[in-house]
């Protein structure tokens, strides 16, 4: 993954098969089932890939508890069959996860033990594991953080867990050794047409040297996620409003919080939503809300009423009470739904489904849809627009498509924070063993190695300390002030590996902290690590 590389693309190739707008879940997959099938594929995003949506998410490959509830059997069993799926395709970042369901009432076992099996009965062979009920006891022995006071038993289940913008990463590296081309920081600006109101091209700059390039494509998918109506309107500006923001919250805590390798799941709280807390990364993440909302942002903050809900619900659920102080970080997210047709405010009742839409010009837009089934939604994206645009009928590959990184799960040693990086952890490796400085952490607190970010620079397409305190290490979601006190040295070695100036990671760093800010709950000063 070398920019420029990529960017010499832009001009070096007259026409492409399909170019994707929008570096997130659902423009990664559609380009790498295109190129997968043989098409001359460009994937453009405009900030950095996952920068939105895609890396906020709750870290689950599931099946939607929720969903079942509601009935949508055909959505559950297909989420669940992706799972299965993406656990032997990415298993260096795919781990089953076991989940307990605390009972507080006596026929709460039974209930979620019962419509549980239903879960695992959809999965068929792609099953993670069989639902168990477990007494109180032996809750209190795999989840000693729990409120003890009236629990009566506990459910067990499986599902998947993973590290969003890790996989996005994977996914671009993957779409470029099948020989597509995928580049960050370039902006669509316009769509190019053709006398008859064709859609056959874009107008894109470049975020940096503001260049423009004109490129023309037989198809163009927009990929953009909450964002999907800008393009629409570069489309046509009557299309009316086909996607609206839906926010959720995550806050991030110490792991002393939940002393276990088990997540908690919470099926009915104060408003009705589902919480989860999670271990990730050696912390505990918890969420999520669901708000409607009515602009789309690339950095959506959490709302104070969000925050309360979440603390306060987690306080019912765990011996040791958050605070505030306790936060480490607070990010939020935004899904992309299909509009309320009624113009309701309530998300409960809108279809996590996804849509495949084309215009009358021939642009194909994807809208809807969640991680877990990104590789169903690109293949009938792809589908779709090999329909419409008579592309022949070249079936899907990526089925059994091993994604970059992808080792035996036999092979991953969670125990080493460097596992997400699976077949790329000798290169890692062998960095860290190139130069005593690249061996040392970034942070006291934190195992992130100097060599990390050195490779996050040369092979991962970061170009930003954003980039990678936030995407490639995940730093700035796991601790906001750690992520601060280590902006300084990640800018100047960003700086060296670019040859920048001194003023260019100055201002970096500047940008990177006011940023961070955003991810705490309480006020703080940088402090300067010194790196030998």
């Amino acid at each position: 993954m070398k920019r420029n590389e990529e960017l010499s693309k832009l001009t070096n190739v007259k026409e492409w098969d399909f170019i994707v707008i929008g570096g997130g879940a659902s423009g990664l997959g559609s380009a790498l089932d295109a190129v997968s099938r043989g098409f001359k594929t460009l994937l453009l995003e405009s900030h950095d890939f996952a920068k939105a949506t895609s890396s906020r998410s709750t870290k689950l490959v599931h099946g939607g508890v929720r969903y079942l509830a509601q009935g949508d059997v055909g959505l559950v069993k297909e989420a669940l069959k992706e799972r299965g799926l993406l656990a032997k395709n990415a298993a260096h970042i795919v781990k089953n996860q076991s989940f307990i369901i605390p009972n507080y009432t006596w026929w709460g076992g039974i209930y979620y033990k019962i419509g549980l099996s239903v879960y695992d009965f959809l999965a068929g062979k792609l099953s993670l594991g069989k639902t168990k009920y477990i007494s109180k006891s032996k809750t209190i022995e795999k989840l000693p953080t729990i409120e003890q006071n009236h629990l009566m038993s506990g459910v067990v289940y499986q599902d998947g867990q993973f590290d969003d913008a890790r996989l996005a990463v994977n996914l671009t590296q993957t779409i470029i050794e099948k020989g597509g081309s995928a580049v960050n920081y370039v902006k669509v600006i316009n769509l190019l047409k053709d006398a008859s109101d064709k859609v056959i091209g874009v107008v894109a700059e470049d975020q940096f040297s503001k260049q423009q390039y004109q490129i023309h494509g037989k198809v163009v998918i927009n990929a953009t996620g909450v964002f999907t109506n800008d393009i629409l309107n570069m489309n046509n500006p009557k299309h009316g409003k086909l996607v609206v923001p839906s926010q959720g919250i995550h806050l991030v805590l110490d792991k002393s919080f939940l002393k276990s390798d088990d997540a908690i799941m919470i099926p009915k709280t104060s408003d009705g939503r589902v919480l989860f807390v999670v271990p990730w990364h050696d912390r505990a993440l918890v969420g999520t809300t669901d708000t409607l909302l009515k602009d789309e942002s690339f950095e959506p903050r959490a709302l104070e009423e969000e925050i309360s809900f979440v603390l306060n619900t987690a306080r019912q659920y765990l011996a040791k009470k958050p605070t505030r102080e306790d936060v480490k970080s607070v990010f939020a997210g935004l899904r992309p739904l299909a509009a309320p047709k009624d113009g309701s405010k309530s998300t409960k009742e809108v279809s996590r489904s996804h849509k495949v839409i084309t215009s009358e010009t021939g642009l194909v837009s994807i809208i809807g849809g969640k991680w877990t089934t990104y590789r169903k939604m690109a293949e009938d994206t792809i589908d779709e627009a090999m329909k419409v645009h008579r592309l022949g009928n070249s079936p899907s590959k990526t089925e059994h498509l091993s994604i970059h990184g992808n080792v035996k799960p036999e092979q991953v040693d969670r125990t080493n924070h460097l596992y997400v990086y699976g077949s790329d952890i000798p290169a890692i490796k062998a960095l860290q063993q190139s130069n005593p400085r690249y061996a040392q952490r970034i942070h006291p607190d934190h195992p992130f190695t100097v060599a990390e970010v050195v490779w996050a620079v040369r092979a991962e397409m970061a170009e930003t300390i954003e980039d990678i305190l936030a995407r490639r290490v995940r730093l700035l979601f796991l601790d906001a002030r750690a992520a601060i006190d280590s902006a300084h040295n990640v800018a100047r070695i960003i700086a060296e590996e670019k040859g920048y100036s001194e003023e260019w990671a100055q201002q970096q760093e500047n940008e990177f902290i006011e940023l961070a800010r955003g991810y705490l709950l309480t006020p703080y000063s940088p402090k300067v690590i010194n790196l030998n």
